[in-house]
C-alpha cells in the first residue's frame, strides 16, 4: 500500500466467506469493518470437505497451515449403493491426487475452520470486528456508500460486501429475488465420539451411501476425534428450517431404505435437522459500491461439497483485484467490483448447476441407479480426477506480497 489510500471496507456477515473476505482485503493495508449480527463470531454446523481449491485460497489468505493443524486429509472418496452394500467405486486422495491438484482433499469442523479465521483477523491491525451489528440496507453516491444497521446506525464505506449468507439483506435490496428456493430435502445431522463408531468405519475416508430418493454420508472430524454423519431424504418439504432437533427414530425411518447402514444410524439418537435450500444463479452480483460474496451471491446445495470452497475463492480473487487497484482515491471502487463479479460469476453458477443436478445421482432408484453404479464402476482414477478438475484445481492467483501481509 506505499504511496496509496488504504479503502475503506464494510463486509456484512462475519462467518467463513466475509472473514476470509476481510483476510484478503487487509493483506494489502486495506481498512476492513466486519459486521456481524449475533452477540459473537461464531459458526454453527458440523463438518464441511476442503477440496485443493479451497485450501490453496486458504495458502493465499495465511490461514492454510493452522487449518490443517485440525483437518484431517482423506485418502479416499468412496461410493456405495447403500441398498446392497455394494463398493461402486472409490477415488483415491493420495499421491496421483495430489500431484495433479498440489494439495490434499481434507475435511474439517465447520466451527474450527471459523475459529482459525476469526483469531487471524484479530491478529491483523487492519481489522475491526463489531459483533451484534446486524445490517438493515445500504445506500450510496458517487463518493461512498453506507451500511445502515438495524439500530438505526450507518457506517460510511468505500465499497461494501454483502457476505451475511442465504437470507443476504444486501442480497435483498440489491437483487430483489426474494427468499431462497427450498430443494424438497431434508438434511439430518450428527455427529458420534470415534471411539464409539465400528472399526470397519474408522478409516480416512469421506463414503457416501446411496439409495432411492435419499443418502448418507460420513467422515471423521476434530482431528479424527468424532465421526460427522449426514443424511438427506428427498421428503417434499417445503417449510424452511435449521437445526430442529429431531429423534434418531425418525432419521431411521427416513432412511429405511439404507439397510447397509442402519447401525451407523443407530450410533446416536440425537441428531438436527435442517430443508436444504439455495438459489439459483443471479447475473447481478454488484451495484456501485456493493458487491455480493459467498452464499449471499451463490447459495448452492452441498452435493458438490463446494460451497465453502467457493466463497473462499470469492475472496482471495476479491483480495486479489484490491492489491492491483490504482491510488486515485476510491472512484474505481465500482469497477473494480464489478472485475470481481466477472472473474467469479460464471464458476460459481456453473458449481450451483453441479451441485443441483447431482441429486439424481445421489438418490436414483432401480435401473438408473444400476446404471449409474456400472458407469462409475468402469471408470479409473484418472477418469474421476478429470470429471472433477474443473472445480479441484486451483482457480484463482492470490495477491502478491505486501508489506501489511508479512
Amino acid at each position: 500500500m506505499s504511496g496509496r489510500a488504504p479503502v475503506r471496507l464494510v463486509i456484512a456477515g462475519g462467518g467463513i466467506g466475509g472473514l476470509a473476505a476481510a483476510l484478503a482485503a487487509s493483506a494489502h493495508g486495506h481498512r476492513v469493518t466486519v459486521l456481524e449480527r449475533q452477540p459473537e463470531f461464531t459458526e454453527l454446523g458440523a463438518g464441511i470437505q476442503l477440496a485443493p481449491n479451497g485450501l490453496h485460497a486458504l495458502d493465499v489468505l495465511g490461514a492454510g497451515p493452522p487449518v490443517r493443524a485440525t483437518a484431517v486429509a482423506m485418502a479416499e472418496l468412496r461410493f456405495m449403493d447403500g441398498t446392497t452394500g455394494e463398493h461402486v467405486t472409490s477415488m483415491p486422495l493420495t499421491e496421483g491426487y495430489r500431484r495433479r491438484f498440489g494439495r490434499p482433499y481434507v475435511v474439517v469442523h465447520r466451527a474450527e475452520l471459523h475459529r482459525r479465521l476469526l483469531d487471524a483477523c484479530r491478529r491483523r491491525p487492519g481489522v475491526t470486528l463489531r459483533p451484534s451489528a446486524p445490517v438493515a440496507g445500504y445506500a450510496q453516491d458517487s463518493h461512498e456508500a453506507v451500511v445502515r444497521l438495524k439500530t438505526g446506525e450507518r457506517i460510511a464505506a468505500d465499497a461494501v460486501i454483502g457476505a451475511d449468507g442465504i437470507h443476504s439483506r444486501i442480497r435483498r435490496q440489491m437483487v430483489g429475488d426474494g427468499e431462497p428456493r427450498t430443494s424438497g430435502i431434508t438434511a439430518y445431522r450428527a455427529i458420534v465420539p470415534m471411539e464409539q463408531v465400528p472399526v470397519r468405519v474408522r478409516r480416512d475416508a469421506v463414503t457416501w451411501w446411496t439409495g432411492p430418493d435419499c443418502h448418507f454420508v460420513h467422515y471423521p472430524i476434530s482431528g479424527g476425534a468424532y465421526l460427522n454423519m449426514a443424511a438427506s431424504r428427498h421428503d417434499g418439504g417445503r417449510t424452511s428450517f435449521a437445526g430442529v432437533p429431531v429423534g434418531g427414530d425418525l432419521v431411521r425411518d427416513k432412511m429405511s431404505a439404507l439397510g447397509a447402514v442402519r447401525d451407523l444410524l443407530s450410533l446416536t439418537e440425537q441428531w438436527r435437522a435442517w430443508v436444504l435450500l439455495d438459489r439459483p444463479p443471479s447475473p447481478v452480483w454488484t451495484d456501485g459500491r456493493v458487491a455480493l460474496l459467498g452464499d449471499a451471491a451463490h447459495a448452492m446445495l452441498h452435493y458438490a461439497a463446494q460451497g465453502a470452497c467457493q466463497a473462499l475463492e470469492d475472496a482471495v480473487v476479491l483480495g486479489d483485484l484490491l492489491g492491483d487497484a490504482p491510488g486515485d482515491g476510491a472512484g474505481w471502487v465500482p469497477r473494480l467490483l464489478e472485475r470481481y463479479a466477472d472473474h467469479r460469476r460464471e464458476r460459481t453458477a456453473a458449481v450451483q448447476r453441479v451441485s443441483r443436478d447431482s441429486i439424481r445421482l445421489w438418490h436414483a432408484a432401480g435401473a438408473a441407479a444400476t446404471a449409474r453404479n456400472r458407469t462409475l464402476g468402469a471408470m479409473a482414477p484418472d477418469d474421476l480426477y478429470d470429471a472433477v478438475a474443473w472445480m479441484h484445481a486451483a482457480r484463482v492467483r492470490g495477491p502478491r506480497p505486501s508489506r501489511a501481509a508479512r
